[in-house]
């Protein structure tokens, strides 16, 4: 190297950063010795920003644009002004590129269900997950509460931070909501929003913002699920019945036994009507007698209503008496074969003896004798 080339070295810089990873958050512009010299072109572009460290403190924020180093009010000296160190100045600064777009697709969820009351099915466990898109709102305080000296800090390094806060923050989000586990799924944009405004608070104070939270799917355990699965079977089925014959019917179809069944069938229907017809013979014989189904059990017959009886003596009526009081009537000679009975049901008052019920109750004593 000749000394034109060393002094355009020295004269000439140019601090810029060219990202091409999809996931470094900051970049520190790396020179020999952090020399900043006098003069130098700072290019900071679109969704940069370029943070300036001088002797271990923040020095300055820059935003996208293009910028000469080159007045005193700037905190960074040069070897311009120290030409007895030999082109090096004792005063180090540093320059810190951070990335102000957005880094999308990151991936949250719960590692553990939680705990709910709902109002339907009691106490659930719930499993939830999503994405979010995260963005540096604050290149100076996330460089000073959370990169630090890092030279290359990445996504990864701060992702697992930020999912422990979105899943604590759902947690309490959703136990206080009270909505029901089976419209939660009409709510997951509303749980979004609040869950992204509780959390935005606790990440300006890392300099991040939140703009974006979704909430993808929140699911009840395998075992609930399965059991919702069915008792939504049987809405659909409707009539169980039906529902059993039509299966049974499209399986025997399916599988091609019932095509069978219905051939052996028709066949034993014309075998037994060609055996009943050689059976009748050309002279028009009786056929063979078939084989009756069964028939059906009898109902047994209701038991006999017992009846009571009213006597009609001297213009006047007693009773009701039951059939063993009437015999004891009998025997004790107030009720003879003359005397008029009447019982529900009976045409108009009747003698004892022509009563059928009755009658049998005389034959215990012999009746008078003929001219008596």
């Amino acid at each position: 190297m000749g000394i034109f080339d060393f002094l355009t070295g020295e004269f000439i810089d140019v601090i810029h950063w060219v990202d091409d990873t999809r996931d470094t958050m900051v970049n520190r512009f790396e020179r020999e010795g952090h020399e900043i010299k006098y003069g130098a072109k700072l290019t900071v572009r679109e969704g940069q920003a370029a943070v300036f460290i001088h002797e271990g403190q923040l020095a300055d924020v820059f935003t996208p644009g293009l910028y000469m180093l080159e007045t005193n009010n700037m905190p960074l000296l040069t070897t311009l002004q120290h030409w007895d160190h030999g082109f090096k100045s004792p005063f180090k600064s540093e320059v810190y590129f951070v990335n102000t777009t957005r880094f999308n697709d990151l991936k949250w969820g719960t590692k553990n269900p939680i705990i709910c009351r709902d109002p339907e099915f009691g106490p659930v466990r719930l499993r939830a997950f999503g994405t979010y898109s995260v963005k540096v709102s604050d290149p100076a305080r996330f460089l000073v509460e959370i990169v630090g000296t890092d030279g290359e800090f990445t996504m990864d390094e701060i992702s697992f931070q930020i999912r422990n806060i979105i899943v604590q923050e759902f947690s309490r989000t959703l136990a206080r909501s009270g909505i029901p586990v089976l419209d939660m799924a009409a709510n997951t944009r509303e749980l979004s929003q609040l869950v992204a405004k509780d959390i935005t608070a606790q990440l300006a104070e890392y300099g991040l913002s939140l703009p974006e939270l979704y909430i993808e799917n929140i699911s009840l355990p395998p075992a609930v699920e399965e059991v919702m699965d069915k008792r939504s079977s049987m809405g659909v089925i409707g009539n169980l019945n039906e529902y059993m014959q039509f299966q049974a019917a499209e399986a025997l179809g399916r599988d091609g036994t019932g095509a069978g069944a219905m051939q052996a069938g028709l066949g034993a229907g014309l075998g037994m009507q060609m055996a009943q017809g050689m059976n009748a013979g050309p002279w028009g014989s009786a056929p063979a007698p078939q084989q009756s189904a069964p028939a059906p059990a009898m109902a047994p017959p209701p038991p006999p209503v017992e009846h009571v009886w009213h006597v009609a003596e001297g213009g006047a009526t007693t009773g009701p008496f039951s059939k063993a009081k009437m015999g004891r009537m009998v025997s004790d000679g107030t009720l003879t074969r003359d005397s008029f009975v009447w019982t529900a049901g009976q045409d108009g008052w009747i003698r004892a003896e022509d009563v059928r019920e009755l009658a049998q109750l005389f034959t215990i004593l012999p009746p008078p004798p003929p001219g008596a």
